[in-house]
Parts: C-alpha cells; structure tokens; sequence
C-alpha cells in the first residue's frame, strides 16, 4: 500500500517509480481524489464544531428562559450537512483506498528498465555446467524410467499439475528440504523454524498485496478459507497489527511448507513434468527489519539462498529483475536461476525481494526505534530457499548417469541413510 502522504509530497518521484513499471502517471488522479477527501473531511470537522458551539448556546438559552427555536433549527440543519459530509468523506477515502491498493510497488532507483524478462541483468554465475559424455535426459525421463514419479497417477486423481512421488524419489524430495532447513536454521543462517497454517483469512493474503489483485491464482476454500500459495504469506503477517522493538530486529524466520497455485496466469507454460505444478513444496525465507537494514538484508538472504546450490554442487546464476518483471509487491528482486541440462537451460529456483514497507503499511506492522518518539513502519522480504521441487529435478539431471541412474550429492547422503545413488531402470530389473 502506498502513503498518499508521500504521493502529496513527492508526486514526481512516484510516477517516475510508475514509469518503471510500464505504467502511466497517477499522482494528479490520485491527488485529486485526496483533495476532495480532505475537503469532506473539513467540511464535516466545521459542522462538528458548528455543532457543539450552537448547542452550548442553546444550554445557555435554557438556562436563562430564552428561546432557543432557532438555534435547535440550525442543529437540525447541520445534522443532516454533518451526516451528507461524512458520508462523502468516506466514500472518497474507499476509492482511494482501491485506487491505491492495486498499485504495485515502486522499484528502487537501481533497478533496471525493461519491459519483461528481456530487460533482466545477470550479475554472476556460480559453478561450472557439467560436461556430460552422453545426452541428458530431462527430469521427466528420468524419474518415470524408475517408476518413482507418477504423473498418471496423480491426472486420474487431481488432475494435470500433480504429481506422486514414491521410494527414494519421494524421500529425496523430504531429504533437500531437511537439509534446507537444518542450513537455514544453523547458527550461520540464522533463521527461525516455522510451522505455519496453511489456510488464511481474507486479511493475512491482503497483508502481503496477494488480495485483491492475485485471488484468481488462489485457491478459496467454501468456508472462507485461502490455501497459501507461499509461506510468505503466513509468515510475514506474524508481524500483522504489531509494535516491534528496534532491539528485536531482525526477525528471520523460515518455514517447509506446501505452496497451491491455481496457475491461472500460466496456460500452457510448463505444462510438462515438475516444472509448475499446483501444489509443491518450498521452504521459504522471510526477513522482517528497519528500513536502514533492509538492503543488507535482501544481500544476505539471496547469500542464504545461493548456499544451498553452492553445498549441492549444481551451477546456477543470480539475475536482478528488470521494473517490468518484478512482483507487484516488491521494491528490488534477485531471481536464482538453476542450471538445468535436460532443457539445456537456465531455470528459476528462487526469488528474493525487498518489499520495503509496501506490505507493513497494509498489515500495520511497526517497530519503536531506540532513539526518537513514535513508531515506524518496519520493511519486510521474502525468498525461496529453494523450490523443493525444483531443486529435485536439478540433483536428478545434474547427477544423472547414462544407465538412467542419479548419484546423490554428498551433501543430501546423511538424509538417505547413507545411500550414494538411486539406481537406473536397469539395474532395478
């Protein structure tokens, strides 16, 4: 949510912050609208004191057997003026608050221009992509050649987008997200574990930006409920209508959770194997600190994020994301991009974003500053560390042999029970 406060003041600023977004100006729109509000609002404050003036008169009136018809007349008037008044000051301050509520937030200043995926800037690349000595199969190949990943199975039962997985498929998946979160949770990563719900309210999903703009990529339970398409949601509004100590931050916390994403937005993209599916794991990362910490912030959880593909040995590379292919929500975004062979291409795994205080100002979530009076909006970021799923097609092409089998990474053995490799279709005849 943005402060028309800060629109008032800096209308210029907030188009140029539109502008990277590919959209047209608004201040003049929106500053209107708030000028008619403000008006209301006056209008209304005058009839009050109006109000209460005329009716100290009348107790006086009374009090000294004078005639007070006239004066009880005009505060009939004003009560119907007070009543029209208020109402108009709450209908404009409504529309402002849906005008304002879809916009998305303004990038930082150093945040590339672009359109779409086209205006991203790749600022490294870790690891080496593996020379194969035959030609890599995909993710897809791979694991119903082993009779582990059922994507029938799982159409007859739910539909397309689903999945089982079974054995050690099915246990290596559980095995990359515990080591996630036993390298999230270490003294180094700092994070707390977290097990949220996965059903929210109207207000937790409005808290983070995903109402009312994102309910079609939602799935809406008939009692009320929203299925968490991210654990961002359930664990950034730990913080919704709170007054945090300075002294406290940051908060870190982390959580493995389903995520369900009806995909709306996405007909026909990825519609092959594990790549986008409708519900799939992710262990999420989510920082809640002061405005003068978040950037560093945002620079350590992306760090966070990387180790686990720099641990597993699989190259990937960081890209920042252009004004036009950032989340509505965020401010600036990292994306992780995983090398993947069996599409010969590089994949998101990850993304990491600031959101500033877009998204306390709609929980109102706060914090004291030890130094100063009042209270300030705290910033919030989330990050994927990592796309369970993703990351399991990664270990199966990355490691894949040319018998179909998979080496599993050393990191991910003490997980197995020591197993070292997950045979090919061959050898488990």
């Amino acid at each position: 949510m943005h402060d028309i406060r800060f629109i008032r003041d800096h209308p210029e600023a907030f188009d140029a912050g539109l502008k990277k977004r590919n959209l047209p100006p608004l201040a003049a729109e929106l500053l209107a609208i708030d000028k008619r509000r403000r008006a209301a609002i006056s209008e209304s404050e005058a009839a009050q004191a109006r109000r209460k003036a005329l009716s100290r008169q009348i107790g006086i009136a009374k009090a000294k057997g004078e005639p007070a018809e006239a004066l009880m007349e005009e505060v009939a008037n004003l009560e119907a003026s007070l009543k029209k008044g208020e109402a108009e000051a709450q209908r404009l301050d409504e529309e402002l608050t849906r005008r304002l509520e879809v916009l998305p937030n303004l990038p930082f200043d150093d945040v590339p221009d672009g359109t779409d995926e086209t205006g991203n800037v790749e600022i490294r690349r870790v690891g080496n992509q593996r020379n194969f000595a035959f030609t890599p199969k995909d993710h897809v190949v791979l694991g119903e050649a082993t009779g582990e990943m059922d994507f029938a199975a799982a159409s007859k039962i739910s539909g397309s987008r689903f999945v089982f997985l079974k054995n050690r498929l099915a246990k290596l998946e559980r095995a990359i997200a515990q080591f996630m979160l036993d390298l999230h949770t270490s003294e180094e990563g700092g994070y707390t574990e977290v097990n949220p719900p996965f059903l929210v309210r109207d207000n937790a999903a409005y808290g983070v930006g995903q109402l009312p703009r994102f309910a079609e990529e939602m799935f809406h339970t008939d009692n009320g409920f929203w299925l968490i398409p991210t654990a961002e949601v359930p664990l950034t509004n730990l913080v919704n209508d709170t007054v945090l100590d300075e002294k406290d931050l940051p908060l870190r916390f982390t959580a493995w959770t389903p995520c369900f994403r009806s995909e709306a937005g996405a007909a026909g993209k990825d519609t092959r194997g594990m790549i986008r599916q409708h519900q799939f794991p992710k262990v999420e990362l989510v920082s809640i600190t002061t405005p003068e910490q978040s950037a560093a912030e945002h620079e350590r959880m992306t760090a966070r994020a990387e180790e686990v593909l720099k641990r597993l040995g699989i190259a990937f590379r960081t890209i920042v994301l252009c004004g036009g292919d950032m989340s509505p929500a965020s401010r600036k975004t990292f994306d992780i991009e995983v090398w993947l062979p069996g599409q010969n291409a590089y994949r998101e795994i990850s993304s990491c974003s600031n959101c500033g205080d877009y998204q306390a100002r709609r929980m109102g979530a706060r914090y004291r500053p030890k130094e100063g009076k009042g209270t300030r909006f705290v910033h919030t970021l989330n990050g994927s560390g990592l796309a369970v799923g993703r990351t399991l097609i990664a270990v199966l092409e990355n490691y894949q042999n040319e018998d179909g089998s998979v080496t599993i990474p050393e990191a991910l053995r003490p997980y197995m029970g020591g197993l070292a490799t997950i045979p090919g279709p061959v050898a488990r005849k």
